[in-house]
């Protein structure tokens, strides 16, 4: 049959270690290329997400501004079942009978109180938050007597 007359010899480069050296390079990532993916990742769930998360966030605002009024109004029925006197004069008259220190809105703006002749028809007692545009008489305006 066949007769080989010369030796086969490998050379240096065809060595087996030196294949496994050349394959191992190409297996996996370089971090550099794993923190490229990453910040295109961050940056598409920043488009997409922040400004559902933005306005999840402002709703909170308000709902825990709702809250805070609702509890001063509370506070209200019972100072008036101790007083007799529908208008508290300051927050302070109501201090005893709503626990919070804080007499601000989740804006950081002062809240208003509504009591006798500055409260609209209707209305005996309420408390006003100028809301999200921190200024009165507009239309975000969140008062304790509507809903």
């Amino acid at each position: 049959m066949f007769q080989f007359t010369q030796s086969y010899r490998k050379s240096p480069s065809q060595s087996p270690s030196a294949g496994r050296q050349s394959s191992r390079s190409q297996l996996g990532m370089t971090l550099l290329e794993i923190m490229i993916v990453l910040a295109i990742i961050a940056a598409v769930m920043g488009l997409l997400v922040g400004p559902k998360v933005m306005a999840i966030f402002s709703s909170s605002k308000t709902k825990t501004t709702k809250l805070q009024l609702g509890s001063i109004v509370n506070a209200q029925k019972q100072w008036v079942l101790t007083v007799d006197d529908p208008c508290p004069k300051n927050w302070a008259d109501l201090g005893k009978f709503w626990n919070e220190k804080k007499i601000k809105d989740s804006w950081g703006q002062e809240l208003i109180l509504v009591c006798g002749e500055s409260a609209p028809d209707g209305v005996e007692f309420g408390v006003l938050s100028k809301g999200p545009d921190k200024k009165q008489g507009t239309s975000d305006d969140i008062k304790s007597w509507e809903d």
